[in-house]
């Protein structure tokens, strides 16, 4: 769930995707990313291009690099938190313009409440002489990062990728709709929902550590773990898109409840219906009724859709109430309606689009937390549970941000099948820098690979 788009560190990944769907399943995508801010538009990473902002500005974050870069060539030791690494990396003024607001609105936290262990390629450091070079020649510079280029599935989405991957594995080894409710770690039993009970020799585990910890009598540790909720709202609107290639984008200002949102339309043309499919006009882009012409038939398109996704915590609550929209858009949490107020205030969309579809759901567990506390829980939950016979792994499983998205997540589970197996290392675990800094190329995925099993070893998700 989610605007997550593939790319990789290693060809394994690659590989294995591109046999569940096909090499020709793809589309290849260059990322189109921007910083909506003081009203304009600002090539990502912000941070590398401050050439797009007002003199006043530009004169502020100039002077905060150049002070941060003096400041820590002194300081000592490691940066207490990620607001320190901030404050040593990019100085005040990119910190009070961008990188603590828009970081509140991802995490649910203050910067000062984060470590700063996790960011690796998440966060793109400043080159002083090259920002200050892009200003003086008034350069946009946004290749940095890992997902300059990018992959989309023509057709299912994200959820597709993962249900041809199910595919390629023996159906019979495979269980869905019923939900774990308790492991015991010392009979190596897992129990479901329907009555079922599963032994196991090994088990690989992607539920959330700090449940599977309160199930095991860890409370103590699980509440050293902290995590953000997350509120995905997809909006489909009549007309053609009038964003160009633009792809996501970013928000640090209170105009908008969203911290990103997607062009999601752009990413496959099957992400939206046919332009001659007739649809309804639900309300308009301001949440009022349509006049009665557009609203009460049918018309054809095209179609374009945005997608928005808004974080929670208990210092960020965000307004859940039912509201009532115009027209015949029904009742919807005030969150929806807060959205499309802010994508006409950040010129998203016209108060006078017509919209056709929305969509509002809440995932309990968004982002796991780089918290102050995070490393000494999970360096002592880790290896306690696999001294039990359990390698939790997975975006929630372990933890770790830094290793968090869907190669990392596959990856994290290869690694521990052949820790049980043939007892090899698991890199992603345990070295994030190291796997993050180039491509694996020499991990290869074969067709094979995905049919051998072992009666000893069982993989639980989490319960859909």
């Amino acid at each position: 769930m989610g605007g997550h788009v593939i790319f990789s560190h290693w060809d394994y990944f690659d590989q294995l995707l591109d046999a569940a769907l096909g090499p020709d399943a793809w589309n290849t995508l260059q990322r189109v990313s921007y910083v909506w801010i003081k009203g304009r538009w600002v090539a990502y990473p912000f941070q590398n291009n401050i050439a797009a902002l007002d003199k006043e500005d530009q004169v502020s974050c100039l002077s905060g690099l150049v002070e941060a870069c003096v400041a820590n060539a002194t300081a000592p030791g490691r940066p207490a938190n990620f607001d320190e690494w901030i404050m040593r990396v990019m100085g005040a003024g990119i910190a009070d313009l961008f990188m603590r607001p828009y970081n509140f609105k991802v995490w649910g936290v203050p910067t000062t409440h984060m470590q700063c262990g996790w960011l690796g390629e998440r966060v793109a450091t400043v080159d002083v002489s090259r920002a200050i070079a892009n200003v003086v020649h008034g350069r946009e510079d946004a290749g940095w990062g890992p997902n300059a280029v990018f992959r989309f599935p023509k057709r299912g989405g994200t959820g597709g990728i993962w249900k041809a991957v199910a595919a390629l594995l023996p159906a019979d080894k495979q269980l869905y709709g019923a939900a774990v409710t308790s492991i015991d770690k010392d009979a190596k039993q897992v129990v479901l929902s329907d009555g079922q009970v599963i032994q196991y020799g090994s088990l690989i585990s992607s539920m959330p550590l700090d449940v599977t910890l309160r199930w095991l009598g860890r409370a103590e540790w699980a509440r050293g773990l902290q995590h953000s909720s997350t509120h995905i709202i997809g909006i489909g609107i009549r007309g053609s898109c009038p964003h160009g290639s633009k792809c996501w984008l970013y928000f640090p200002e209170d105009d908008c409840p969203y911290y990103r949102a997607t062009v999601f339309s752009n990413y496959a043309q099957a992400n939206c219906p046919a332009a001659d499919t007739q649809l309804p006009t639900l309300c308009l882009a301001d949440a009022s009724e349509p006049a009665a012409a557009s609203g009460s038939s049918s018309r054809c398109g095209p179609y374009w859709s945005l997608m928005f996704e808004v974080s929670e915590s208990s210092l960020k609550p965000v307004a859940q109430q039912p509201v009532q929209l115009g027209g015949t858009a029904g009742i919807w949490p005030a969150v929806v309606a807060e959205t499309l107020q802010g994508a006409v205030a950040t010129q998203l969309l016209r108060a006078s689009d017509q919209v056709v579809s929305i969509f509002h759901r809440r995932l309990q567990r968004g982002y796991p937390t780089p918290s102050l506390g995070r490393d000494a829980v999970l360096g002592q939950a880790l290896p306690w549970l696999q001294q039990a016979g359990i390698w939790s792994r997975g975006r929630f499983g372990c933890y770790k941000y830094e290793v968090a998205n869907q190669d990392h997540s596959l990856m994290l589970g290869v690694e521990a099948a052949d820790n049980i197996l043939l007892g090899t290392k698991e890199l992603v675990l345990a070295h994030p820098d190291i796997v993050n800094a180039q491509k694996n190329t020499v991990m290869q995925y074969t067709a094979s690979a995905s049919q051998s099993s072992s009666s000893s070893s069982t993989a639980v998700r989490p319960a859909s």
